[in-house]
């Protein structure tokens, strides 16, 4: 998960790396009054806002007024810009380069440094970058922060910061269970300081509920799609006619590709993944519903998820919606034959083959 780049300065502040003074506002009306120039940031999920228009610069009441007001709603790269951060400007004397990033080819953290920061690091030449691996058992190492500063060739007082820096990243980067932590740029000022200038947080998602302060909610999600989100399912509105419920993520994906193939419009992908729970089917069936599909299919391929557990979900959440749209159901696997005959003695199809399953919804559907 992406944090905002003023949720991911919070973490850095609260971490000891220093960032700018700053606030963020939703309204103009929010806006505290001018005192120094500042820098005005819209808050979305995307890099390279500068050359989008997402960044202003205010050295006056007036420009830092006129400049909320026009980010505010504002569109960017198809995101609406919902929030600014209002930060001090900085007196940049240099720009430099830090990341911590997860390696999972080599399944540990790798730093990242450069002399050459405010560019995507991609387009760095490899000579200038100092890249060293974090062994996870051992942690970070004084020396690493030595080498890393020796590279970069940076003067004792800015190296002695930019170390103790490093010392702090890393802690971020395990306390807050993160797959990227970086900064670009780190800015080195005109007074001798090393300040973060910008903040890219990505947490594993999976790690949500050891951080219960952190709530993201998606601006571009519809609201159907972040209350499923909040109950833990992968679930994305489509502009079909079919609402569609498989597990895994591959063979949803396959689902969907296969109805297309067949002229059928899916409404939904909804991951129901691996789980041996009723209540999880029943819930699945109340998003799905929400949708208004025309017909529902439910795809199963059952090793962790049986298919007589979903069958009895299927049917509970049957009676309990009082659904009377065109119900099609696949189930393979662990129990499938008792899974079927279930859904046979409650007047539901069910087929042994996907292919099947998706021409018979298909066929549907179109009557609907």
């Amino acid at each position: 998960m992406n944090l905002y780049e003023y949720m991911g300065k919070e973490i850095f502040r609260k971490n000891g790396i220093p960032v700018p003074d700053g606030y963020v506002v939703e309204s103009a009306s929010q806006l505290k009054p001018f005192k120094k120039p500042s820098v005005v940031k819209s808050q979305i999920l995307l890099g390279g806002r500068g050359k989008s228009g997402g960044i202003k610069f205010a050295k006056s009441d007036a420009d830092l007024k006129a400049a909320a007001t026009e980010l505010l709603g504002s569109k960017i790269r198809n995101l609406t810009v919902t929030k600014v951060l209002i930060e001090d400007m900085l007196n940049i004397k240099k720009e430099l380069y830090v990341s911590i990033a997860l390696s999972r080819s080599d399944r540990e953290p790798v730093l990242i440094a450069s002399n050459s920061g405010g560019v995507e690091i991609e387009s760095v030449p490899q000579g200038e970058i100092f890249t060293k691996k974090i062994d996870p058992l051992l942690g970070y190492s004084d020396f690493i922060g030595r080498e890393a500063s020796a590279f970069m060739k940076l003067d004792p007082e800015i190296g002695k910061q930019f170390r103790s820096l490093l010392v702090n990243l890393y802690n971020v980067f395990v306390s807050e269970d993160c797959e990227l932590v970086e900064i670009n740029p780190l800015v080195v000022t005109a007074e001798g300081n090393l300040i973060a200038a910008d903040a890219k947080v990505i947490m594993d998602s999976d790690s949500f509920f050891r951080h219960k302060d952190i709530v993201i909610t998606d601006p571009e999600k519809t609201p159907l799609e972040l209350e499923a989100q909040g109950k833990g399912y992968a679930f994305v509105e489509l502009d079909g006619k079919i609402g569609v419920i498989a597990n895994g993520a591959g063979l949803t994906m396959a689902t969907l590709d296969a109805l297309t193939l067949h002229n059928g419009k899916p409404r939904n992908f909804l991951d129901l993944g691996g789980t041996d729970n009723v209540d999880i089917v029943v819930e699945a069936f109340d998003l799905v519903l929400k949708a208004n599909p025309k017909a529902i299919l439910v795809n199963i391929f059952g090793g962790v998820t049986k298919c007589d557990t979903v069958a009895n979900g299927i049917v509970a959440a049957k009676n309990k919606f009082s659904i009377k749209k065109p119900m099609v159901v696949r189930l393979s696997g662990v129990h499938e034959e008792e899974g079927r005959q279930i859904l046979k003695e409650n007047g539901i199809e069910s087929y042994p083959t996907m292919m099947e399953a998706i021409e018979r919804v298909v066929k549907v559907s179109e009557v609907q």
